[in-house]
C-alpha cells in the first residue's frame, strides 16, 4: 500500500485515487463494496500498445488495489466492475476523456511553483471576483483566464473565486454537476493550467477561492451507484434526489472522500480557500456534521502550512452559529453569500416581487436596513427580530449579482439590463462600500450587457427533461408562444461569454475607473480599521420614503457613514448629517454645513468622523 513516504512531494496523501510512488510504478485504490469483482485496465503511456487488464486485490471494508510496477505519469487507466462496467476513477486527478472515458495518472509534483512563498491574505482584505472559466474569455481555458488577471489586480480586485472546474459530463456548463471531484475539467485545460492560474493570481497579489460541490453528484458520469451505493443516504432527500451520506452506514468514506477533497484543492493546487455551495442541501446529523468537520481539519492544515485559507457558505437557512470572525478548528467559517443583501437592494430598486423576492416586497428599505447594520434580514430564515444579536458584517459577502442572481433569471438579464445607468452604479457602489465583504460578477465592473444564461451540454432524455423543466419554471415570465433559450444549445453558452469589447468603449471605461476609485476609497479607508468594526452598535435611520442614513461604529470614535437615496425622485429638504469628511459621492448635490441637503436620485455619499478624518 501507498504511504505518505512512498508518494511524490506536492502531493496530497489520500486513500483514494491513483498515487505515484517514489520508487516507480503506481498504486491504485477504489473503494466498491457493492462490486464482486473489479480489475483496472490500463494502457502505456504512448498509446502504443493494446489496453492491459489487472486483476485487483480485494481489501477489508470494500476496498479493491491494484500496485501497477509498470504505471507512470500518464498511464491511461479505468475501472472495470463485475467484468463488464467500465468506470472511471471518482478520485481521479485528471480525465482527459471526460467522465465516459479512460483517466490518466497525474504527477502533482511536476508543476514548478513560480511562488512557493506565497501565503495568502487576511479576510478583510478581500474583493471578489467571481468568473466561469468557460466563458469569461473567448477561449474558455485557463490560460486565457490567468491572461485577463492583470487587469483585475489594478482595478483592485483581491480574490477571484472560480465556479466548479470539477470534471463533469459533456463538454460545458456551469460547473456544479460535476461527477469527478477532483479531476479539473478537460475542455478548460489541464491540472497543471490550473496550478498556472492560480500562480499567476499570486504573483498578481491575487487569491484564488474554489466553488465546490458537496451536496450531490451531476447526473451524467456517476458510476457511484452502481457499485458504491453506500455514497447516496436511505434516510436524506435532496433536490437532486437521494442525499449524498454523512452519517449512516458507510459514511465514514464517504466523510473522508469529501474531506479529502477540500484539503487537496487547497494543498496540490494551493487554493486560497473555498465556496461551499448550497449547504443548506447537505443532511448530515452527525456530530461534528460534515460542515464543521471540513472547516477544522482545513484550519489545522492552514497553520501548520503557515497559510491564511479561507471558507465561505451559500447556505439559504443563514444560520449565524456558521460564521465567526474569525474562523477557527472551532467548525466556523469565514464567511457567507448574503442573499438578503441581494434581494434587498434588488427589490428596492427593481420592484420585483415575484419568487424568493416576495417576502422582501413590502419593505425593502426597511430590510436593507437590518442587513447592513445587522447582517441578515432573515436569520435560520424567519423575519429578524430584537431579539437576534448582529453578525460580524465583514463574515457577509455583499453583491448586486452572481451566477445565481443572473443566470436563474429566464433570460440571463444583469442588473444593468433591468435599471438605469445611475441606479446600477448606485447598487454597485452599496456593495462596494460597506463594511461587509464585496463580490462582483465577471463584466459587471464595465457594464457588460452580456447576459449569463443557463447552460448545459446534455443530450437525449436529460435534454429533454432540462429543457421542459426551465419552461415550467419560468412559465409565470413568458406570454404566448415566447420560449426560454435552449440551456443545450452551443449558442446559449456563446450568448453568456463577456464582450471584452465592451470593457474599451467610453462607458466600459468609466465603469472600470468608478470600481478603481471606489475600491480605493475601501483600500485606504476601511481596511485599516476593519479589526476595530463593532459588532454591536450600527445604526439606520429612514430618510422619506427610499432614503437611508447608516453609521458603522468602529473602535476609538471612528464612524463611517452613509446617505443614500435608492429613489427616482429628488429628496428635499433633508436634515443635515453629522458633520465629517466626505470620503466619496455618487450624484451628489452639495449643501452648505448645517443646511438641509437636497439627495439627487440614486445619489449617495460616504462620510468619515472622528479618527478617520
Amino acid at each position: 500500500m501507498t504511504s505518505a513516504a512512498d508518494t511524490a512531494d506536492g502531493t496530497h496523501h489520500m486513500p483514494f485515487g491513483a498515487q505515484l510512488r517514489r520508487r516507480g510504478g503506481v498504486d491504485f485504490r477504489l473503494w466498491a463494496p457493492a462490486a464482486s469483482e473489479v480489475s483496472l485496465v490500463h494502457v502505456p503511456d504512448d498509446g502504443a500498445a493494446p489496453p492491459s487488464s489487472s486483476a485487483a486485490e480485494r481489501l477489508s471494508g470494500g476496498w479493491w488495489h491494484v500496485a501497477l510496477a509498470t504505471a507512470t505519469a500518464s498511464t491511461h487507466y479505468q475501472w472495470l466492475i463485475n467484468g463488464d462496467l467500465a468506470v472511471p476513477d471518482p478520485a481521479a486527478r485528471q480525465a482527459p476523456q471526460g467522465p465516459h472515458g479512460m483517466c490518466r495518472v497525474s504527477d502533482p509534483s511536476a508543476y514548478a511553483w513560480k511562488q512557493p512563498d506565497w501565503s495568502g491574505r487576511p479576510w478583510h482584505e478581500l474583493v471578489f471576483y467571481e468568473l466561469h472559466v468557460g466563458t469569461f474569455t473567448p477561449a474558455g481555458t485557463y490560460a486565457a483566464a490567468a491572461a485577463q488577471l492583470p487587469r483585475l489586480a489594478a482595478l483592485g480586485f483581491t480574490a477571484i473565486e472560480v465556479m466548479p472546474v470539477a470534471t463533469f459530463g459533456g463538454q460545458w456548463g456551469w460547473g456544479y454537476d460535476g461527477v469527478l471531484p477532483f479531476a479539473p475539467h478537460p475542455a478548460y485545460g489541464s491540472p497543471d493550467d490550473l496550478k498556472q492560474l492560480v500562480d499567476t493570481a499570486h504573483a498578481l497579489g491575487l487569491c484564488v477561492f474554489l466553488d465546490v460541490v458537496y451536496n450531490h453528484f451531476g447526473p451524467d458520469g456517476n458510476y457511484l451507484q452502481a457499485y458504491a451505493p453506500e455514497f447516496f443516504s436511505r434516510r436524506h432527500d435532496s433536490p437532486w434526489g437521494r442525499a449524498i451520506n454523512f452519517d449512516l452506514e458507510g459514511s465514514e468514506v464517504v466523510r473522508a472522500f469529501f474531506l479529502h477533497n477540500a484539503l487537496y484543492w487547497i494543498e496540490e493546487f494551493r487554493m486560497d480557500g473555498l465556496r461551499l455551495d448550497a449547504v443548506h442541501a447537505i443532511a448530515d446529523d452527525s456530530d461534528p456534521d460534515i460542515l464543521q468537520e471540513i472547516s477544522t481539519r482545513v484550519s489545522t492544515l492552514a497553520e501548520a502550512s503557515g497559510r491564511q485559507v479561507h471558507l465561505v457558505l451559500e447556505n439559504e437557512k443563514n444560520q449565524p452559529e456558521r460564521l465567526a470572525a474569525p474562523a477557527s478548528a472551532s467548525g466556523h467559517y469565514d464567511g457567507q453569500w448574503n442573499d438578503d443583501f441581494h434581494h434587498a437592494v434588488h427589490v428596492a430598486l427593481t420592484g420585483e416581487s415575484h419568487t424568493y423576492y416576495a417576502k422582501f416586497a413590502a419593505h425593502p428599505i426597511d430590510h436593507l436596513a437590518r442587513v447592513l447594520t445587522h447582517g441578515f434580514a432573515f436569520p435560520n430564515g424567519r423575519p429578524a427580530t430584537e431579539a437576534d444579536a448582529p453578525l460580524p458584517l465583514a463574515v457577509l459577502v455583499n453583491f448586486i449579482g452572481n451566477h445565481d442572481q443572473i443566470g436563474n433569471r429566464a433570460f440571463g438579464e444583469r442588473l444593468s439590463m433591468l435599471l438605469p445607468e445611475p441606479a446600477v452604479e448606485l447598487a454597485l457602489l452599496l456593495a462596494l462600500l460597506t463594511p461587509a465583504t464585496p463580490m462582483v460578477f465577471m463584466g459587471d465592473e464595465f457594464g457588460a450587457t452580456t447576459p449569463f444564461l443557463y447552460f448545459a451540454n446534455w443530450d437525449g432524455d436529460l435534454r429533454e427533461a432540462v429543457r421542459n423543466g426551465r419552461q415550467r419554471e419560468f412559465s409565470h415570465v413568458l406570454s404566448g408562444a415566447a420560449t426560454l433559450p435552449d440551456p443545450c444549445d452551443a449558442a446559449t453558452l456563446a450568448a453568456s461569454r463577456l464582450d471584452w469589447a465592451q470593457a474599451e468603449t467610453p462607458a466600459g471605461r468609466q465603469r472600470s475607473e468608478l470600481v478603481r476609485q471606489a475600491l480605493e476609497v475601501r483600500r485606504q479607508w476601511l481596511v485599516p480599521h476593519a479589526r476595530e468594526l463593532r459588532t454591536m452598535d450600527h445604526t439606520a435611520e429612514r430618510i422619506g420614503t427610499h432614503g437611508l442614513r447608516v453609521t458603522w461604529r468602529y473602535g476609538q470614535g471612528i464612524q463611517w457613514s452613509l446617505d443614500i437615496n435608492l429613489g427616482s425622485e429628488r429628496m428635499h429638504n433633508v436634515p443635515p448629517a453629522p458633520e465629517g469628511v466626505a470620503i466619496f459621492q455618487h450624484r451628489w448635490t452639495h449643501a452648505g454645513d448645517g443646511a438641509p441637503s437636497v439627495w439627487e436620485p440614486w445619489s449617495a455619499r460616504w462620510t468619515c468622523t472622528e479618527g478617520l478624518a
